[in-house]
């Protein structure tokens, strides 16, 4: 019996050295209050039932009220941001929205991914920029399987109740930018990742080159599609074309616009880098897994 337990001891050891120490790290996510800022703001999605607000809840770890200020976004505040919003449109999904020191950059973290169908954490760095939010941390979060599009509405407006003043122009155009990387990734079925980093190289381009005329707009995107092999349809190539030009007309510093989008290339990059180093090193966990399933059966009996 004494060596079963010697022979087990070895045998969990084992697993504790192959499983990355991120998921074994503390997943306490508490931090100090930013006085400047106040107590982190958690929008709800208005639709959502008491049950599944309580789900979002414990999602978004909001265990102790009075350190969160606690809001919801409705059809309403979509109206607000978005020209041609629908007031009587649903929101599920919701947020929590943490404001950072200016260069600390955006980190979107999905705590329900399985239950946001549509939109990545890149996709909502990518509109949230051009929306003008630059430095916060949000966590977004859905009881249910939801495409996510409302939950950048909330963040809006948790922004805004944190003391910001966003332009409704630049929001309604990080909608549609939204909407057209959720268009790219399901109808032409390009990758979520190759998208955003499709949408960051041509805005860094147009940061970088600062083009005068939609034309100019046109060969930044046509050299992007052919730089990262994506091929398109002319209607969708025509989309992609119509929301960056709008982008380029946007009152925005694109001097200091640049910096965030290189964070974020670098942050797609690496992701993109990683998806196959990713899928083998947990096929090789599963495989150990199975190994180790069978070796326990044998030990014990």
């Amino acid at each position: 019996m004494k060596k079963n337990i010697v022979r087990f001891t070895s045998l969990l050891i084992a697993v504790l050295l192959l499983i990355p120490s991120g998921v074994l790290a503390s997943t306490d996510t508490s931090a100090a209050i930013n006085e400047k800022f106040g107590l982190p703001i958690v929008v709800y999605g208005a639709d959502l039932t008491d049950a599944e607000k309580q789900s979002v809840k414990d999602s978004l770890e909001v265990t102790n009220e009075s350190e969160v200020q606690e809001i919801s976004v409705s059809g309403e505040d979509l109206v607000k941001y978005i020209k041609d919003g629908d007031a009587s449109a649903r929101m599920f999904s919701s947020a929590k929205i943490t404001r950072q020191d200016k260069g600390k950059g955006l980190v979107i973290d999905i705590v329900t991914e399985d239950n946001i169908t549509q939109v990545t954490a890149e996709m909502y760095a990518n509109a949230m920029l051009t929306a003008g939010i630059e430095d916060a941390t949000v966590e977004v979060a859905a009881p249910k399987k939801v495409t996510g599009h409302s939950a950048l509405v909330g963040i809006y407006k948790a922004y805004e109740v944190s003391g910001e003043k966003l332009d409704t122009e630049r929001t309604d155009v990080a909608n549609d930018e939204l909407s057209v990387a959720t268009i790219l990734a399901d109808k032409s079925g390009i990758d979520e990742a190759k998208v955003s980093e499709l949408l960051t190289e041509i805005k860094k381009d147009i940061a970088e080159l600062n083009p005068a005329t939609k034309e100019d707009v046109e060969k930044i995107v046509e050299d992007q599609l052919a730089n990262l092999q994506i091929e398109l349809s002319p209607e969708d190539r025509q989309l992609l074309i119509d929301l960056m030009d709008r982008i380029r007309q946007l009152d925005i510093d694109f001097s200091q616009w640049s910096n965030q989008l290189n964070d974020l290339s670098k942050t797609i990059s690496d992701k993109l880098g990683n998806i196959v180093d990713n899928e083998g090193f947990w096929q090789s966990v599963k495989t150990f897994f199975n190994d180790l399933i069978d070796s326990l059966r044998s030990l014990f009996n």
